[in-house]
């Protein structure tokens, strides 16, 4: 890919000064995380999980919140891993897919399973608003950090420097929106109905106009109850 969406190096992203006070926790099982994720994903998706992180870390110190870190990045990077063909299931949502291959990599690392399933959730729930920010901070600043990077949700609440702090280590290229919905399009093109009741039903819709989306209330109205 072009120069600029090439992801950091392990070594880099270890060695770099922190942004705001919050760096990637050098350990063995963020180490493992990184090279998972940046074998398994594309530069793109790699790049904009790095910047999730740092954008939902901010977050937490903007809310006076106490968060494992390592537990934070695993959630952020591990978020849109359902979207590659390598971690897609047919019949699940991509969050599921993703929420499910972060579940089998920490069970492989020993992690808790108390903490394996705060990271379970973060990543199921990170594209239902309106739920996440009212949970424990690791699955609420999982979906702080998605808002601000795709949606530019509090964006004025990021100071000018940070954000620039965070894109150059994390670069975001120029046509990313348009990119970023192509990389949600093509992760789910295969399992539309999958996208019922989240918003990915608006990505299938703004690629093919002719998608016809199903409806709740005629859920309701064509159940096997007779009244």
């Amino acid at each position: 890919m072009g120069h600029e969406y090439r992801s950091a190096t392990t070594e880099s992203l270890f060695s770099r000064p922190s942004i705001s006070n919050v760096s990637v926790p050098d350990s063995a099982l963020c180490r493992a995380i990184t090279e998972f994720v940046r074998d398994t994903e594309t530069d793109l998706l790699f790049n904009h999980s790095s910047r999730v992180y740092f954008f939902g870390a901010i977050a937490g110190q903007q809310r006076g919140l106490s968060v494992n870190r390592e537990l934070l990045y695993a959630a952020t990077m591990f978020h849109d891993v359902g979207l590659m063909p390598s971690h897609s299931t047919a019949d699940l949502r991509f969050e599921v897919d993703g929420a499910n291959a972060a579940r089998d990599f920490l069970k492989g690392h020993n992690v808790d399973p108390s903490d394996i399933e705060k990271v379970w959730t973060g990543i199921a729930l990170h594209t239902t608003p309106g739920v996440p920010e009212f949970m424990h901070p690791v699955i609420a600043l999982t979906t702080a950090g998605v808002e601000m990077d795709v949606l530019g949700l509090r964006y004025d609440q990021y100071a000018d420097e940070i954000r620039e702090a965070i894109v150059a280590a994390f670069p975001r290229p120029s046509k990313f929106k348009e990119d970023i919905i192509q990389a949600f399009y093509d992760g789910n093109r295969h399992r539309p109905l999958t996208t019922f009741g989240n918003v990915n039903g608006d990505v299938i819709a703004d690629k093919e106009p002719h998608f016809c989306r199903a409806n709740f209330c005629s859920l309701i109205r064509c159940s096997a109850w007779q009244a």
